[in-house]
């Protein structure tokens, strides 16, 4: 009887102490995508259009981990899909270029301990941990196979980085063959790290502005982007991820490109490893929309139904344990949804963003990215041409106006 209960504090104290090492390890994620359901009469990829499906085809999309690690595990969403989707293979490996992989980096992922996973409706599935050099800032290459007809993809239609369909299973090809390029991203929607002890992520949560909407593809030129490498640079503190959970169209209060910031908040930040701060960049849409002709009174705005969503996701980041940085929104005017009454309502929000004290800290975008001689326009030399979405040269100003102390 003694001995089976010393046998039994025996293994309790092996149980715990394994749960202690466990506790230990320090995932972080070290890149992201915010996903959204494509239509399904969109059959053809294009630049920023995914493909409606994948049948018999390969996928390989590149993603810039942010942070280094020594271990690695990807994460693969249904989120939007309307029935089950089997992913038959998945790796990562170095990406080498225009669709290349760096010979013998390979290595493929698992999902429980097999080789394919099935994605149901509205599940996100993380793979099994993969012992890897994650560099940062060093270019990763994820290849998904998928046999049977995948139905409409869940995916992020502005990847704004290269990927490729190809015929067949090429999981094992260096170079693809006859393979499309888009750029977008298809259930890939997030790749975390064992990372150093002290390490967190800072979730940069917006719409198009953060998704990096008229910056150079491929120059990985969005303001999130260019804070993870002046995040890197300060060697005395502890690594910090950025990730860029921007959607395009995306508003605080209601459907549209994307769910809602108040629907998506929980899968697109609180469900990250690692996350310790939240910087948000988001409302400008909700402004614009309700400047359109005939839209029904419900997907109208006032600044203060903003700000009561603001109060909301303030309050579920409060609750999880996170900081949560508000940032004031940037100048449109020249864009045709622009209205004297909606400049009335950003400056009403910039106003309660910099005084109400509500968020623990706030970035002035409207500052750095305002012409000084007509505040309701952007500088000419951050203009994009559209009048509402900063170019390289403005996003790197968003990028510096950010006080790296913030994160410490």
């Amino acid at each position: 009887m003694r001995s089976g209960l010393i046998r039994g504090l025996v293994a309790a104290g092996l149980l715990l102490t394994g749960q202690a090492s466990l506790a230990a390890d320090n995932w972080v994620a070290a890149w992201g995508t915010a996903q959204q359901l494509m239509k399904p009469e969109r059959n053809i990829p294009s630049a920023q259009t995914p493909p409606a499906k994948l049948e018999r085809q390969t996928v390989r999309m590149v993603a810039r981990p942010t942070i280094a690690g020594s271990r690695l595990r990807i994460s693969l969403s249904n989120s939007f899909g309307y029935g089950p989707v089997r992913i038959d293979a998945a790796q990562v490996a170095r990406a080498a270029g225009n669709g290349a992989i760096a010979p013998g980096s390979a290595q493929p992922l698992t999902f429980g301990g097999r080789s394919f996973v099935v994605l149901p409706p509205g599940a996100r599935i993380t793979s099994d941990a993969l012992s890897f050099d994650v560099r940062a800032q060093d270019d990763l290459a994820v290849s998904l196979y998928v046999d049977a007809d995948s139905g409409p993809t869940t995916s992020h239609p502005i990847g704004l980085r290269g990927a490729w369909l190809a015929p067949g299973n090429q999981m094992a090809a260096v170079q693809l063959s006859g393979a499309q390029p888009f750029r977008s991203y298809l259930w890939l929607d997030g790749i975390d790290v064992l990372a150093a002890p002290r390490a967190a992520a800072i979730i940069a949560f917006g719409d198009s502005i953060t998704d990096g909407f008229s910056t150079t593809p491929d120059a990985d030129t969005p303001w999130p982007s260019i804070l993870a490498r002046r995040l890197g640079a300060q060697r005395a503190v502890a690594p910090r991820s950025v990730i860029n959970m921007g959607i395009s169209g995306n508003r605080v209060l209601r459907e549209g490109a994307g769910s809602s910031g108040l629907a998506r908040f929980d899968r697109d930040v609180l469900s990250r490893p690692g996350a310790r701060w939240v910087l948000m960049l988001l409302g400008i849409n909700d402004i614009g929309f309700s400047a359109i002709p005939g839209l029904p009174a419900s997907e109208k705005a006032t600044a203060e139904d903003i700000i009561s969503g603001y109060q909301m996701l303030i309050a579920r980041a409060r609750l999880h344990g996170l900081s949560i940085v508000g940032a004031t929104l940037t100048p449109f005017e020249g864009v045709n949804t622009y209205t004297p009454a909606g400049e009335q309502m950003r400056q009403q929000i910039n106003q309660w963003i910099r005084g109400s004290g509500q968020f623990d800290a706030v970035v002035d975008f409207d500052r750095a990215t305002r012409d000084p001689a007509q505040p309701t326009r952007l500088r000419a030399e951050f203009d994009s041409g559209d009048h509402i979405h900063p170019n390289d040269v403005g996003n790197r100003a968003m990028a510096e106006a950010v006080d790296l102390k913030l994160f410490r």
